[in-house]
């Protein structure tokens, strides 16, 4: 699952704490983001917004750590939010931090939920934001389906693959869509499928942000590790030769 950015408005961060907050969570320094934001919210006007940045920096410190005090943290800091005095772009980032504390507290159906919530609203986060929020989507369907009966997994993972399939309409160079569509139908056992989408997803890697350097590397430990012992289970073809052929396939699409 990706990190995802807050806004940083132009200005000076030395004489802004809360625009500092958001630089230091940008730069992945969360445990200064979090020290900036407590002296942010010190004006009542900006406690929500500082709040904001603090129970995100939270979250983020939670993933690195698996510390549940963090956890706690960010969910405290949630729950005092106003999110009437936030603005709309401020907002769907409360709701994504809504959805990643839900995830981590293994409530992956609701967020699920709230994470689709803010999917539908195309006009409101940009497409690399958009991106991550739909890597979130797909990573809690897929811990939520995987308990779940046979005849269950397969409905859930074909929502998924139906959701990229239109995202790559739209987005041809949405990394999460090309990754997901890969993951699900091999999830499904449509191995012929979650071969074709790897394939597809390699050649269309260049389009993504970092023309292509994380899809492509995820995409790769996809396949050696998943794709290619499930396809040799099924087919005559051995470990050996798939992994050949998907190095030869690379090969073939190297950058010169």
């Amino acid at each position: 699952m990706a990190f995802l950015t807050l806004t940083a408005a132009p200005g000076w961060a030395a004489d802004d704490p809360l625009l500092r907050a958001r630089l230091l969570y940008n730069q992945r320094q969360f445990e200064a983001a979090v020290s900036a934001a407590e002296q942010a919210r010190l004006v009542p006007a900006r406690a929500d917004a500082a709040d904001l940045v603090a129970a995100r920096a939270y979250l983020e410190r939670y993933r690195d750590s698996d510390t549940s005090d963090h956890l706690s943290n960010a969910r405290d800091r949630l729950r005092r939010i106003d999110p009437l005095r936030l603005t709309p772009r401020e907002r769907d980032e409360y709701v994504v931090g809504l959805g990643e504390a839900l995830f981590f507290d293994g409530a992956f159906g609701a967020s699920t939920t709230v994470f689709e919530s803010v999917l539908r609203s195309r006009d409101l986060i940009g497409a690399e934001a958009r991106d991550r929020v739909l890597d979130w989507w797909a990573s809690a369907i897929d811990r939520d389906a995987k308990p779940r009966p046979e005849i269950d997994r397969r409905g859930m993972y074909q929502h998924i693959r139906t959701r990229m399939e239109e995202e790559l309409a739209g987005r041809p160079g949405s990394g999460a869509a090309a990754y997901w569509l890969a993951a699900a139908a091999r999830a499904q056992g449509d191995l012929q499928a979650a071969w074709d989408a790897a394939q597809s997803g390699w050649v269309r890697a260049p389009l993504t942000n970092d023309r292509g350097a994380t899809l492509r590397a995820d995409l790769d430990r996809l396949v050696l590790r998943a794709i290619v012992p499930d396809r040799a289970k099924v087919t005559a073809q051995s470990p050996e030769s798939l992994r050949l052929l998907w190095e030869q396939f690379k090969e073939r699409w190297q950058r010169q």
